[in-house]
């Protein structure tokens, strides 16, 4: 097998996307019992403009109006936050963040409960 000089290694790279970077990363972890990914100075610059294209990873939920039913959302913020009535009726009254940094898939439970109690919410 012909031996890849370091510019052809970081010429392939470049053209791998995260996932396969990944793979490689988690086979040499197996072949050599080493974890590069420790020893990494910086990530190849294609792997940078994929990871921002994924988006954030944790969000902040909102809410920006509690609408007409009022006390379902309350009952929805405290259970939601932990929070006590007095706590989860003043963000019902004055809207706010509801849970910050938070994973999107959380987020997007939590404001699905909270739309169908009737409130607008806001995911950042």
């Amino acid at each position: 097998m012909a031996k890849l000089t370091k510019e052809e290694f970081i010429t392939a790279l470049k053209e791998m996307s995260l996932l396969e970077i990944k793979d490689l990363v988690d086979a040499m972890k197996e072949e050599f019992g080493v974890d590069p990914s420790s020893v990494a100075v910086a990530a190849p610059a294609a792997g940078t403009a994929e990871v921002q294209d994924e988006g954030p990873k944790s969000v902040t939920v909102t809410l920006i109006n509690a609408g007409a039913a009022k006390v379902n959302v309350i009952k929805v913020i405290k259970e939601i936050t932990g929070l006590g009535l007095k706590e989860s009726k003043d963000i019902a009254d004055n809207g706010g963040a509801v849970k910050e940094n938070i994973p999107v898939e959380e987020a997007n439970e939590i404001k699905a409960k909270l739309e169908e109690a009737g409130a607008e919410v806001e995911v950042k």
